[in-house]
C-alpha cells in the first residue's frame, strides 16, 4: 500500500516553541531516554524491532539472546527454518508471521545488500515486514540517521499535546517533525516514548505527576490529584 501524499506543513512559532520546551523538560525528567531494545548490530536491532510489534521491549529482550545466538547474521537467518524461528520468538506473539518476516528479511539482505542492513529509508521499507516506524528506529539508533518513530506512544502524546490531530502515522510524522530540527528527531522519539510508557498512559495518564502538564492542552484527562497520580507512574522519573 502506498503512503498518502503529504504536503508541506508549517506550524506556528508558538507551537514550535512550546513543543521544544516540552522536549527539553522531558530530557530532565527522563535523562536515560533511549532505545530499550537490546542489540549490538544493525541486524539485531532490525530483528528486535520487528519482534516488538504487538509485544513489549522486555519480552523481546528475553527471547533475542537465543535468537541471535542461533542466527548471528543475515546468511544464517536466510537459511533458517521458519518453524524453528517461530518457536524461538513465540513469547512475542504472532510468531508465524514474525518468523516469516525475519527469514524473508535475511533472504532479502543476502540477495540485495550482500548480507548487510542498508542505511537508507527506501531500502529498509522494501524489506519484508519493515515499515517506516521500524526503519526510523534502525536508522536513528544503529546508524545515527535522525528519524521520528511514530509508534502508539509518540502518536498518542503528540495528539494530547496538540502537536498534531493526525491518526495516520505518515502524516503525523510530517507534522510533528516540522516542529523540531531534523538532528533532534531521534532524541524527540526517545523522550516522548519514555514519557508515554511511564507517565502519559493510554487509559489513565498521571496528569498530576506530569512535569509538562502546564504545556499540555489535554492536562486533566487523567488523574489530576498529585498523590494519586504518583502511584500511576512507572519506573524512575526525575521531578524537575
Amino acid at each position: 500500500m502506498r503512503s498518502p501524499a503529504v504536503g508541506p506543513h508549517v506550524p506556528s512559532t508558538a507551537l514550535v516553541r512550546r513543543a521544544r520546551k516540552v522536549v527539553r523538560v522531558l530530557g530532565v525528567v527522563h535523562p536515560d531516554a533511549r532505545c530499550e531494545l537490546d542489540f549490538t548490530t544493525p541486524l539485531e536491532l532490525l530483528v528486535a524491532t520487528v519482534l516488538s510489534a504487538q509485544s513489549t521491549d522486555v519480552r523481546v529482550n528475553q527471547v533475542t539472546p537465543a535468537l541471535f545466538a542461533a542466527y548471528p547474521d543475515a546468511f544464517a537467518l536466510a537459511a533458517a527454518d521458519e518453524s524453528e524461528v517461530a518457536e524461538l520468538v513465540r513469547p512475542t506473539g504472532f510468531q508465524r508471521a514474525k518468523a516469516r518476516s525475519l527469514v524473508g528479511i535475511g533472504r532479502a539482505l543476502v540477495e540485495r545488500h550482500d548480507g548487510e542492513v542498508p542505511a537508507r529509508l527506501e531500502d529498509l521499507v522494501a524489506l519484508p515486514g519493515v515499515g517506516r516506524k521500524t526503519a526510523n528506529v534502525v536508522l536513528g539508533d544503529a546508524f545515527g540517521v535522525p528519524g521520528l518513530t511514530v509508534d502508539t506512544h509518540l502518536g498518542r502524546l503528540a495528539r494530547r499535546l496538540g502537536w498534531t490531530a493526525e491518526e495516520d502515522p505518515v502524516r503525523a510524522e510530517v507534522e510533528i517533525g516540522a516542529l523540531f530540527e531534523r538532528r533532534d528527531l531521534t532524541l524527540v522519539s526517545h523522550r516522548l516514548i519514555f514519557h508515554g510508557r511511564r507517565v502519559c498512559h493510554a487509559r489513565r495518564p498521571a496528569c498530576g505527576a506530569c512535569a509538562v502538564a502546564r504545556w499540555c492542552p489535554s492536562a486533566g484527562v487523567g488523574e489530576s490529584d498529585p498523590e494519586a497520580a504518583r502511584t500511576l507512574v512507572r519506573g524512575e522519573v526525575v521531578v524537575p
